[in-house]
């Protein structure tokens, strides 16, 4: 196996493969890793988006859970929401190309999304109720709407 200027330095290889793009040197790109490499940036923008729903749905469901903790305790839930709701809005503003995948990242997110709420609820001290894990829907609870809602605090 040779070691090709993709395997030895990528950020070279992409900016060669750049040159002789815009060279319109087509017969001497690296075909098979540009492939790849667009996939891969394919799959990396669905998995941002993932990771910000996932987020996203673990704090909403945290404020719609355990709605009767002290607010001190909610506040960096507030703010993970507000964060992780501009980050996904960002997402899809950037990649519009993204809402068609918006109900996929939901329903692949939210059970990821219930087990951090969970395994949150779990840490909770200073005498405040620790929810059971039954309180914690199966089914995300909340829409689209209610998602990208920026007034929508999961309750």
């Amino acid at each position: 196996m040779s070691n090709t200027l993709y395997d030895c330095d990528l950020q070279l290889w992409i900016e060669q493969t750049i040159q002789q793009l815009k060279n319109h040197e087509f017969e001497s790109l690296d075909l098979e890793h540009l492939i790849e490499e667009l996939v891969d940036l394919g799959k990396s923008e669905k998995n941002a988006l993932k990771g910000n729903v996932m987020i996203l749905l673990a704090h909403l469901l945290k404020l719609k859970v355990q709605h009767d903790v002290p607010d001190s305790m909610k506040g960096s839930w507030y703010s993970s929401v507000l964060e992780h709701r501009q980050r996904v809005l960002n997402n899809l503003a950037d990649t519009p190309s993204l809402k068609s995948y918006l109900v996929e990242a939901v329903e692949k997110a939210y059970p990821e999304g219930r087990k951090l709420a969970i395994k949150e609820g779990k840490l909770a001290k200073f005498g405040v109720r620790v929810p059971e894990e039954s309180e914690y829907p199966i089914m995300c609870p909340f829409s689209l709407e209610q998602i990208l809602d920026e007034d929508f605090y999961g309750f």
